[in-house]
């Protein structure tokens, strides 16, 4: 079967990317780690008008209901870009533990934001002092819950927080909701591990050494085309992992965990890659690279880390 995007899917990533573009992301990233979410809830609220933050309400509320791969599809322009905020909590996964709440309806508008503690694999909330919902899962059942202790990131704009459930729990598919966590994690890593291969690419191509430009420098080549090659073979597992999310297989586990494994892994090599090739400068404050290098460091862990994972998709063959 080969599986390919439709011009509507296409259509929608060339919107978000306009959209994104046009908007200075890393300043609202850089404002928000500071405390200043303003810019940053700009940024929201354009993706509401794009449809982005409805994808996953069911369409009573108001929303789109819409494929796991439009999820997909959506979340990794947003790694690419590198948005602020609990993006995988309140897109995909706050969605799913309110179905049946007319609460997920205020999630369309972008002006409610959620986020979400799903232990084991979220133990922490992310942004819980920005976040107007959030919300805690235990025991298969899911609960509103209040911030407690704060903890850094490596990632300064995705502060973590211990939370406390507060008011009565109700049943939720919280199973479900943990997939679709992991599955939008995976998906902005693939995305923002292209975003470092492209800044590289073209810093290779502007950067002179001896004479030359490094980008013609044989090691500087092989480097960037391993990049591209961990990124092109994690994107279809990502896609892979959305179909099987979306037919209720009874592989689902085990190829989600795969799609963050190698979405993980490839996020990492981009990284690792592009502050090689950029030197010392990329991983300064002023420079935007450092917002993408952190940004993946962080990605890796959330929702399960690659060692978490690996033994799901092990434990898929016992």
């Amino acid at each position: 079967m080969k599986f390919d995007l439709d011009d509507q899917q296409r259509d929608f990533a060339a919107s978000i990317d306009a959209a994104l573009g046009a908007a200075d992301v890393p300043a609202a990233v850089r404002a928000w780690s500071d405390g200043n979410t303003d810019p940053g809830r700009k940024i929201w609220s354009t993706l509401a008008d794009l449809g982005v933050t409805a994808l996953m309400v069911p369409e009573d509320y108001d929303g789109i209901g819409a494929h796991p791969t439009d999820l997909v599809v959506a979340c990794e322009r947003l790694g690419y870009w590198g948005v602020p905020g609990p993006i995988t909590e309140s897109v995909a996964v706050a969605p799913i533990l309110l179905t049946a709440d007319e609460r997920s309806g205020e999630l369309v508008s972008g002006e409610l934001i959620a986020t979400v503690a799903a232990p084991p694999l979220q133990p922490r909330a992310v942004n819980a002092d920005f976040a107007g919902l959030i919300l805690a899962t235990a025991d298969g059942r899911a609960s509103a819950a209040a911030a407690a202790d704060s903890h850094a990131s490596v990632d300064p704009s995705r502060r973590l927080f211990d939370v406390t459930a507060t008011g009565d729990p109700w049943d939720a598919d919280v199973d479900r909701a943990v997939e679709f966590g992991v599955l939008a994690t995976a998906a902005q890593l693939v995305g923002a591990g292209q975003a470092l291969l492209d800044k590289s690419v073209e810093y290779a191509k502007q950067r002179t050494q001896f004479g030359r430009v490094i980008g013609s420098y044989q090691a500087i080549k092989h480097k960037l085309a391993d990049v591209h090659i961990a990124v092109e073979l994690a994107r279809p597992l990502v896609y892979g992992a959305a179909l099987s999310l979306g037919s209720g297989s009874s592989d689902t586990a085990r190829d989600v965990s795969a799609a963050k494994v190698a979405a993980a892994e490839a996020g990492l090599l981009a990284a690792r890659s592009g502050l090689q090739t950029h030197g010392a400068i990329g991983f300064t404050q002023e420079h935007d690279l450092s917002l993408l290098l952190l940004r993946v460091q962080a990605l890796r862990s959330a929702w399960g880390d690659p060692t978490t994972h690996r033994r799901r998709v092990l434990e898929a063959f016992t």
